[in-house]
């Protein structure tokens, strides 16, 4: 072990938001437990480039004896990472088969017993939705407009598929508690490849769901894109509070 500089975390004011994530190229801090962490000092090269991205002030560095920072193993656990979330699209899980929905008649079924003065159709037209799993050169993807969902607003907002998913493909995901750095890359791949013709974040008013719109901001930044970035906020009780408007 030597005396170096390396990250600390204060987990008293961490919130788990996940902004401090993406800026970490060799992934020494994951969220674990609702909490940011530095999962092993081999990783962290102490430069201190996650700084300046945490809301809460709770990220700092720090001089105290450490293990030396290993660069091949730092590469080897970015690889680890990348390669865990690969979608699995021949020989693997059906369910990761890309389906574009829209060009599915609906089955049959049996009459409702009670009227509803509600829609009963899904708007549904892409499959995969989480998006660790949606390949870049997904077809549903190709010149879209593209929603980027925290995966707890189509459970809090009753009118979710007929106000905001219906003619756009979807990726779904939660930026406190996945990968924020991996959602990234992939939305970044996202934007390289498939032409996208706007992106739109709906997220939870809860403030660790803005990670979102910061993912979907530095995948623009790193893509080279100028893709439009809409951004929607949903409240707990499914109210709308700030309709789609241009961030």
């Amino acid at each position: 072990m030597v005396m170096r500089k390396i990250v600390h975390i204060d987990e008293e004011k961490c919130d788990g938001c996940g902004l401090c994530v993406p800026s970490c190229a060799e992934g020494a801090i994951q969220i674990v437990g609702g909490k940011a962490r530095l999962v092993s000092d081999v990783y962290c090269d102490g430069l201190g480039a996650c700084l300046g991205h945490c809301p809460q002030d709770a990220i700092s560095m720090e001089d105290r004896e450490a293990d030396e920072f290993d660069e091949q193993a730092a590469h080897g656990h970015v690889r680890r990472l990348q390669s865990a979330r690969q979608p699995q699209l021949l020989g693997g899980c059906p369910g990761t088969a890309v389906q574009n929905l829209l060009n599915v008649l609906p089955t049959s079924r049996p009459a409702p017993t009670r009227k509803s003065a509600e829609p009963s159709t899904s708007a549904l037209g892409n499959w995969p939705v989480q998006l660790h799993l949606v390949p870049p050169h997904a077809p549903f993807l190709r010149g879209a407009d593209l929603l980027l969902v925290a995966d707890c607003v189509p459970v809090a907002c009753a009118d979710f598929h007929q106000r905001f998913l219906k003619g756009k493909p979807v990726v779904i995901g939660c930026p406190k508690l996945d990968d924020g750095r991996a959602y990234v890359e992939k939305l970044a791949a996202i934007l390289a490849q498939a032409a996208i013709r706007s992106l739109t974040v709906v997220h939870m008013e809860v403030p660790c769901c803005t990670g979102l719109v910061r993912i979907a901001e530095a995948a623009i930044a790193q893509a080279g894109s100028n893709v439009p970035l809409h951004d929607a906020t949903i409240s707990i009780r499914g109210e709308v509070l700030e309709p789609i408007g241009k961030v």
